[in-house]
């Protein structure tokens, strides 16, 4: 009886779906947060007989066949690259992406990672970095004396001094794009690797090549829809007690099996 392991996928595939709407929900306020959603596929079939085979006993074309699938797998957890709200903070170094596009900080292995979360800061020496430190590209350092700073849709950094009428140009913050979004490595810390599948990072200024435009003092929040996660939630929570009450059936039927005489 294949019932038990068939009925076992699928307990396994529903644990497996919880673990990613567990984790939709836990990151409801983080910054920037893609929602995650669980992908599955059937397993391989048992052919007892092939659509098409040639019957022995008249020659006729066996026109569906008997094929038993197996259960089912888990192929993907892919992002939902939906963009969230955006959020007014008033603080100059807090940036929206409206758009496509990641900013590019580098890690202190000397790799580049992306990120959407823009609640930067600076350190003591004016370097504009992320909540955990690490530099975004390409390195802007903001003087200690300077007044305010100002960044523009095109990610040009500006900052005013007290003795000047005009503002100093710092830099420009630039975006980077992926072919594939999807195909990004999670990492933790709102941080994503590059991978084959992702393809190589496209880095422009905002606005071009496709890229999206930055918004400064917003930051853009999660995109989790908590109304739909529950929904999903309850959903799973029925999928694995229907596939638990499968394996009770295929227990019963062994033990009847059993006990014939």
């Amino acid at each position: 009886m294949k019932a038990l392991q068939i009925a076992a996928t699928g307990m396994s595939a529903q644990q497996t779906r919880v673990d990613v709407i567990s984790h939709n929900l836990a990151n409801m306020s983080t910054t920037g947060y893609n929602a995650r959603r669980a992908e599955f596929a059937d397993l391989a079939y048992q052919q007892v007989t092939r659509p098409g085979t040639i019957t022995a006993s008249d020659g006729t074309i066996v026109p569906a066949g008997v094929q038993l699938g197996l259960g089912v797998r888990p192929t993907a957890v892919t992002a939902n690259l939906q963009q969230g709200s955006l959020s007014h903070t008033g603080n100059d170094l807090d940036l929206a992406i409206e758009g496509l596009g990641y900013l590019e900080v580098t890690l202190p292995s000397g790799i580049s990672a992306y990120t959407r979360d823009g609640g930067l800061k600076r350190t003591g020496e004016g370097l504009i970095v992320t909540s955990d430190g690490y530099e975004v590209a390409p390195g802007i350092t903001i003087p200690a004396e300077a007044r305010s700073i100002a960044i523009n849709a095109q990610g040009e950094v500006y900052a005013y001094f007290n003795d000047q009428t005009e503002p100093e140009m710092l830099g420009q913050i630039t975006l980077a794009g992926f072919v594939n979004e999807k195909g990004l490595e999670a990492v933790g810390s709102n941080l994503f690797l590059e991978t084959m599948a992702s393809g190589p990072a496209m880095v422009a200024a905002p606005g071009l090549e496709g890229l999206g435009t930055l918004r400064q003092g917003y930051l853009e929040d999660s995109s989790v829809d908590a109304v739909r996660e529950i929904t999903e939630l309850i959903k799973a929570q029925r999928g694995y007690e229907l596939n638990s009450k499968v394996i009770t059936a295929a227990d019963q039927m062994l033990g009847a099996t059993v006990q014939v005489r």
